[in-house]
């Protein structure tokens, strides 16, 4: 039985602002400070935002050429923070090495696991690392490919971003296959979400404090999709079909200092077919406006690529974004209400305009 889409009857037009070529397997996303970050296998490089938009982007302000196990963030000083399979090392913008500390070898893959976060203010780096446990009974994780190898739960540390000093660590229930770490806009607050095996996805947000990070919240099968004004945060639930209840796609939004659940949607509001529609991210554009790209299989069949706009207070749908062009999954969310897709090899750069039939006022 298909769903009803309440957003539907709305549509919420845009107005074009310019497009700019990519490299065809290049991935853009947006930094503070005015800068993007182009990803193309084995390369990063960081690039003033509206010099790129405007096709002038010959020269990068900072490149690092990577190898594929590692996962690398741009500092506001034109350095980067790498992770590796078994050590976190920051890179000054002439590429010499500016400290590296070791950690316990990520389990399961020959590649790192973690992607670090830097502060807004370029003081202190956050990652998530692995840590074994020399007694067995111990063990969150009895690695028996490597015998000896027993893990238990992962850890946050806080890093000096100048020395690589542990300025504080908080262990959390997690044995990552996937982390990725992020700084509230502000820096009063450090969110990590990390993907584990059977488990789904986990998200902590803490407080950074001298004696580390203190954690104030946590929530379950929730992934951080990015930050709304107010000291809140949004989350992502996947259908992972892990459990017998396990379908729902879901939006919700968390206050970072009191850890509670502040709004939630089930996105089958906005699928065509529940059963199949998939959701694949969701895209903070302003203080007031959410969007969430998503897969729908209506009626003849075919998949179409919808994109939806939310009300970032209250997450209820506003309508279907109306494009004059095709557009794909990918969404890169600049931080002043424009926002970029990609067909083909170019980027097409957007903002909202006036709607269309269903009196949706979203500007």
């Amino acid at each position: 039985m298909r769903g009803m889409n309440t957003a539907e009857d709305a549509l919420i037009d845009v107005v074009p602002l310019g497009t700019a070529p990519v490299p065809e397997r290049g991935r853009v996303e947006a930094l503070a400070g005015g800068r993007l970050v182009v990803r193309a296998p084995g390369l990063v490089e960081v690039h003033d935002r509206e010099d790129f938009l405007a096709g002038r982007a010959a020269g990068a302000r900072a490149a690092l050429l990577t190898r594929e196990p590692e996962r690398a963030v741009p500092t506001p000083d034109g350095g980067f923070v790498v992770a590796g399979v078994s050590s976190v090392r920051a890179l000054d913008a002439d590429g010499g090495t500016r400290w590296e500390l070791a950690h316990d070898r990520w389990h399961g893959a020959d590649r790192a696991h973690s992607v670090p976060a830097v502060s807004p203010d370029g003081r202190l780096v956050s990652v998530v690392v692995p840590r074994l446990e020399p007694e067995k009974e111990k063990a969150a994780l009895v690695y028996d490919l490597e015998p000896g190898r027993n893990y238990t739960w992962d850890e946050l540390l806080l890093l000096d971003a100048a020395t690589g000093a542990v300025l504080g660590r908080r262990q959390i229930r997690s044995l990552a296959s996937a982390a990725v770490a992020c700084w509230g806009p502000d820096g009063d607050a450090v969110v990590v979400s990390c993907w584990t095996a059977w488990q789904s996805w986990s998200t902590w947000w803490a407080e950074p404090r001298a004696d580390g990070p203190h954690l104030v919240g946590a929530t379950w099968m929730h992934a951080l999709a990015g930050f709304l004004p107010g000291g809140r945060m949004l989350t992502q639930r996947y259908a992972e079909y892990l459990f017998p209840d396990d379908d729902r796609d879901e939006l919700a939004v968390y206050d970072l200092r009191s850890g509670e659940q502040a709004a939630l949607v089930d996105l089958r509001e906005l699928a065509v077919d529940p059963e199949n529609d998939e959701f694949l991210s969701a895209e903070v554009l302003d203080g007031r406006h959410v969007l969430v790209p998503g897969r729908v299989h209506p009626a003849a069949g075919v998949a179409e690529l919808r994109h939806w706009l939310l009300d970032a207070e209250t997450l209820r749908p506003l309508g279907r974004v109306n494009y004059p062009v095709p557009v794909g999954e990918d969404v890169t969310a600049l931080g002043d209400g424009t926002w970029l897709t990609r067909d083909g090899d170019r980027l097409h750069r957007w903002a909202l305009g006036h709607t269309g039939s269903g009196g949706v006022d979203a500007r």
